[in-house]
């Protein structure tokens, strides 16, 4: 059996998040090795008790007597796919408030909305949350860039011993998800229909949503396409990010732009099943501007996360704001990125401290007194100021 990637940073992260406070609560996509997470979090503690919620065996107890249960647990509780039983919510406020509380809960859930919801409402003050990203290159290693960027990081998908199974395996995975996954969240959409959105959204990949135009393809509504697109969001299956607009002389894009969060998801939607033919495809460009987004944002997290774009073609991939000051990411799959008009047009607008323009080489390079050539390898040299 292979063994699992160390994740230093995540279980870092994690560990000072239950140092501080009674509920951790992981977030991510199914499958994204938040299980493997815990059990790493886990190693070398005393008493560790995991329930995985999935398992009749794990519900039942939390389902008889749930307040009973918790109260009694000690050391490291673990509650996989805690989006199961959402009582258990109400259930753990009191616990947690217990003077004599004797265990600390880390929860992992794969649906966002409902479930941060809930857990912000029934535990404000009491949580902390961790999202749960792919794996990044700052994890497996430079040398392995271009595997991660076509397979993507969905762990079982890029450690796949062959290309062909790691694409066997993404059919089964997107075929579960469309199947099992969204109907056990309640969600009524027949399987063939989202997938056909989740396709089409592929093929948007970084561009502007338009939902009437999307609708429209599926004969629908704007308003049902928005439906389809936020289960897709919710599930961390796509990245809405928003635009960043403000009192400027210029007319701004006030629409958001819709991303495939996994390279791998993106690549299997558009056919794309070699380096070979994802550098002959049109949307290479776009595929890298996900991709190297993602990998950014694992790092720094995506708190305050935006683009701008205006009607005369000012734009920025990426605005971060952080302690009070403005960073910039232009996503560029070139040899040697060089400014552009509308580099020059957000430094000018936006009141920039720096821009980093991420690409795919080797080398870092200054391009102008505030921007600069950034290899995605080196991105990790930055993050600690921008976390």
């Amino acid at each position: 059996m292979q063994e699992p990637i160390p994740r230093e940073r995540l279980v870092g992260r994690i560990r000072k998040c239950l140092a501080k406070s009674p509920v951790t609560v992981l977030l991510g996509a199914r499958q994204i090795g938040k299980t493997t997470l815990a059990r790493m979090v886990a190693k070398g503690r005393k008493s560790v008790t995991m329930y995985d919620l999935e398992r009749a065996a794990s519900r039942q107890p939390l389902l008889d007597t749930p307040e009973a249960t918790l109260s009694d647990a000690s050391g490291l509780v673990i509650l996989d796919e805690v989006q199961r039983l959402p009582h258990l919510f109400e259930v753990l406020r009191p616990i947690c408030d217990a003077p004599g509380r004797k265990a600390n809960f880390l929860l992992l859930g794969s649906a966002s909305p409902d479930l941060v919801k809930d857990v912000s409402e029934t535990l404000a003050g009491r949580a902390y949350f961790v999202d749960v990203p792919g794996f990044t290159l700052e994890e497996i290693g430079p040398e392995h860039q271009n595997r991660l960027w076509l397979r993507g990081g969905l762990p079982r998908d890029y450690l796949a011993k062959a290309d062909a199974d790691a694409w066997d395996w993404i059919e089964n995975f997107a075929r579960t998800y469309l199947e099992r996954d969204v109907p056990q969240l309640g969600l009524r959409v027949p399987p063939e229909t989202l997938r056909r959105f989740w396709t089409m959204l592929a093929h948007y990949h970084g561009q502007i949503w338009n939902g009437a135009e999307l609708g429209r393809s599926l004969s629908v509504t704007a308003h049902t396409a928005v439906h389809y697109r936020d289960i897709l969001a919710g599930t961390f299956m796509v990245r809405v990010l928003q635009p960043w607009f403000e009192n400027v002389k210029k007319r701004q894009v006030k629409s958001p732009k819709v991303y495939l969060r996994d390279s791998g998801l993106l690549h299997w939607h558009l056919g794309i099943r070699s380096m070979a033919e994802l550098r002959a495809h049109p949307r290479y460009g776009a595929s890298w501007e996900g991709f190297a987004m993602e990998q950014v944002l694992a790092l720094t997290g995506d708190r305050d996360a935006y683009f701008w774009a205006t009607q005369n073609g000012g734009e920025l991939d990426l605005l971060l704001l952080r302690r009070g000051k403005r960073w910039g990411f232009e996503f560029k799959c070139s040899d040697a990125p060089s400014m552009t008009k509308s580099m020059h047009m957000a430094l000018a607008d936006l009141g920039l401290e720096r821009i980093w323009a991420v690409y795919p080489g080797k080398q870092r390079y200054r391009m102008h007194d505030r921007v600069e050539a950034l290899p995605l390898l080196q991105v990790a040299e930055i993050s600690k100021d921008l976390e």
